[in-house]
């Protein structure tokens, strides 16, 4: 309910106000937008995420997965994170975007820094990362201006729907937005996904040999593993009771999406890993009008991504005792740091291992 309920707003400018302006255009983004401002910029650039358009990107994603995985050998152990999780949604929404190679992982740095706060004080200290973030978005939209090319950031450049362009201010927000919303959503699924699988033999054997199975099985990890354990802030526009409790004016509401996913009342056995649960009627990518615009990509390049990785190596094991793997501090995301693991085919359980320098 408070994910479409229109007496929660994005934008309340008693506070928002201040948060733009340390922040500079990279929060002007429509995910802080309410309507109109909100359904005007989604209908600039829904376009570029529909289905029909991301299933075009299917084998670029199986390409990509198997150079990933060609680089890998049998008894290596490895970051999964850094080596495959990242680099797929990266580069693919990298591709998309027309951002150069060389360009991608600085660009990854300076948004990361705002994710991965923890608190206020790492919010606050993210907002110089932001600003360079949005100085070399705005060098990119300069050269496509000069030079189009066939590129996600050329067609923003160009957009017009109704008349209506994107300013400069907007055009950095959108493409801050659409880097992110294409990749980290995606690097946790692939991760956490990738865990919640080691972890589970059975499940991973159906995950393997049924189709059926291999085919829902995105959306049982979406749910059991939610790559967002908070969807972004709300605010009350006026005093509202909820469950007993009334919520004033001007309050920050925070909706806690792994919380939601895992609860009893809607889920049989909620902590349960269950690829064939039916129904699953999970919220990983929220719900209402600002429903993840990034999720068809996201689903695809998960789907593709463990696929691929299992079927290569069925075996593959942790390189550490789980209890031991590093989690990501941010007030929204739920991704590890890192997943150490140690490549094996079925016949090497046995096999000593070495670490890839």
């Amino acid at each position: 309910m408070v994910l479409k309920d229109e007496r929660f707003t994005k934008d309340w400018f008693p506070t928002t106000r201040w948060l733009h302006r340390l922040s500079g255009a990279v929060t002007r983004n429509m995910l802080n937008k309410d309507a109109p401002d909100h359904t005007r910029l989604r209908a600039l650039v829904h376009k570029a995420f529909t289905p029909s358009l991301v299933e075009r990107l299917r084998d670029r994603i199986q390409r990509l997965c198997n150079e990933l995985l060609d680089r890998w050998l049998v008894g290596e152990c490895l970051d999964l994170m850094s080596g495959y999780a990242l680099l797929l949604p990266l580069t693919i929404i990298g591709e998309l975007l027309g951002i150069p190679a060389e360009q991608r992982t600085r660009l990854h740095r300076l948004s990361r820094s705002s994710l991965s706060a923890s608190n206020v004080l790492g919010v606050l200290r993210s907002f110089p990362d932001q600003r360079l973030l949005a100085g070399q978005l705005r060098k990119l939209i300069a050269e496509r201006r000069a030079r189009p090319q066939e590129d996600l950031i050329t067609a923003l450049v160009q957009v017009e729907e109704s008349g209506d362009r994107l300013s400069e201010e907007e055009l950095v927000a959108m493409i801050v937005l659409l880097l992110i919303a294409g990749y980290e959503t995606t690097v946790n699924l692939i991760g956490t996904g990738a865990l919640a699988l080691i972890e589970d033999r059975r499940q991973r054997e159906l995950f393997l040999e049924n189709p059926a199975v291999a085919e829902a099985a995105i959306e049982e990890l979406l749910r059991h593993s939610s790559p967002l354990d908070l969807a972004t802030q709300r605010f009350a526009r006026e005093a509202v009771r909820l469950n007993g409790v009334t919520i004033q004016q001007g309050h920050v509401i925070v909706a806690v999406l792994g919380s939601a996913n895992h609860d009893e009342s809607q889920f049989k056995n909620p902590e349960m890993l269950d690829l064939a649960r039916e129904p699953n009627r999970h919220v990983a990518f929220g719900q209402g009008v600002h429903f993840c615009l990034g999720a068809p990509l996201a689903r695809l390049e998960g789907s593709i991504a463990l696929l691929t990785l299992f079927r290569r190596f069925p075996e593959l094991r942790l390189a550490r005792d789980v209890k031991s793997l590093r989690w990501r501090r941010s007030l929204i995301i739920r991704g590890l740091e890192e997943l150490p693991v140690i490549v094996q085919n079925e016949d090497d359980t046995d096999r000593p291992f070495r670490i890839r320098p």
